[in-house]
């Protein structure tokens, strides 16, 4: 005999809104439905309402952990629908910024998944260390969080030449304290007790159901744009894209940390090798129609941009794809089999973002026409 858990769309194991639908039979889950949608926003729609530069800042709060590889992303793509090159300088100072971001976001991610498995004091530690990074982004820009770094055609901010002996420092602490969790992370009793064989995603399925990111490479797949795709800088830095084979909870946190040293390798070079010159070029906002996608390396995996030109100063089209959405179709199969006690940190373990996730279209029966949702299009549709 079996019975439905639901978890959410209200949940203190969830930050935000999504429906898990457990079967479970015993404490062994058998079954489990996902069902998405509860965040719609509708920013899809707010991009073509504003024209190219005002939509870096709508890129920028798509997700507030992830801000600064959306406007790359989202400015990359620009650039390329508009043929504009961004000058070396600004390239790197991207690079940089992003690196610094995926380490904040690996630390927070360490934080949250200590706090899953009530082992508080690391998710303490992990997170005072995370505000080392997050000195260095206000070092960079004045925010620690929303640095508004980047526009069409280059970067707002610059790396002074007066502050780098102080990153330099603060990242050789950074290495320091990521080595202690790597070795806490594989040698701690509770750690590999309730995250080692745990949520296993094989590499099989990992490759069936499109995996990307930290889950991906967790199982053994060497995937990671900065390297299959290589776009920025990427090209010039030297670092290693990692991989693990177990494809469980206790891997992707590997994989994770493991990053976090590699980032702080490229910030290294790229804060050596900082070339001189102009932040930004001229940017003409009337782009002729054309249309372009690009597709970039987050913390969380491969971000996607689709855009539209029509020859105005707005776009006819914006269309976001985020890593999360990549990686619901593999959750099913890191449940099944497992156990009640196990949801919040296989959950977690893909590090969710559910906020920049979800997105809503509505499909006309009569007409066969896809559109995007905005407000006044919802409230007919409820009705």
């Amino acid at each position: 005999m079996t019975f439905v858990l639901p978890v959410g769309p209200q949940h203190p194991s969830l930050k935000e809104p999504e429906f898990f639908r457990f079967e479970v039979k015993g404490e062994e889950i058998v079954d489990v439905d996902i069902r998405l949608g509860y965040a719609h926003r509708g920013i899809e729609e707010a991009f073509s309402r504003r024209n190219y530069k005002h939509n870096v800042y709508l890129a920028e709060r798509i997700c507030g952990i992830c801000n600064v590889v959306h406007s790359t992303t989202y400015c990359q793509t620009i650039e390329q629908l508009a043929g504009i090159e961004p000058p070396e300088r600004a390239k790197y100072i991207r690079t940089i910024i992003m690196e610094l971001e995926r380490i904040h976001s690996h630390l927070l991610w360490l934080g949250v998944a200590a706090h899953q498995i009530g082992f508080d004091t690391l998710f303490m530690l992990a997170w005072r260390d995370r505000e080392e990074v997050m000195d260095m982004r206000e070092l960079i820009s004045g925010g620690r969080v929303h640095s508004a770094t980047n526009t069409i055609g280059g970067v707002r901010r610059n790396v002074k030449l007066e502050h780098i002996p102080e990153m330099l420092r603060r990242l050789d602490k950074l290495e320091k304290s990521t080595g202690y969790y790597a070795d806490l992370w594989g040698s701690d009793r509770t750690i590999l007790a309730r995250c080692s064989k745990v949520g296993v995603l094989s590499k099989d399925d990992a490759v069936k159901f499109c995996a990307v990111g930290p889950v991906a490479r967790a199982s053994n797949l060497k995937l990671d744009i900065r390297r299959n795709d290589p776009y920025g800088t990427y090209e010039a830095l030297s670092f290693d894209v990692v991989t693990e084979s177990e494809g469980d909870v206790w891997a992707r946190g590997t994989v994770r940390l493991r990053e976090i040293l590699e980032s702080i390798r490229i910030v290294r070079q790229a804060l050596h090798e900082l070339p001189s010159g102009p932040l930004r070029v001229p940017v003409e906002l009337k782009i002729p129609p054309n249309e372009t996608l690009e597709r970039t390396e987050a913390p969380r995996g491969e971000l996607v941009y689709y855009a539209r030109s029509n020859g105005t100063e707005t776009p006819e089209r914006i269309r976001v794809r985020t890593p999360t959405y990549g990686n619901f179709a593999s959750m099913k199969s890191m449940f099944i089999g497992g156990t009640v006690a196990e949801i919040p940190i296989v959950m977690w373990s893909i590090d969710p973002c559910f906020g920049c996730n979800d997105r809503a279209t509505i499909l006309d029966a009569r007409t066969g026409k896809v559109s995007v949702v905005n407000f006044k299009q919802l409230k007919r549709w409820r009705r």
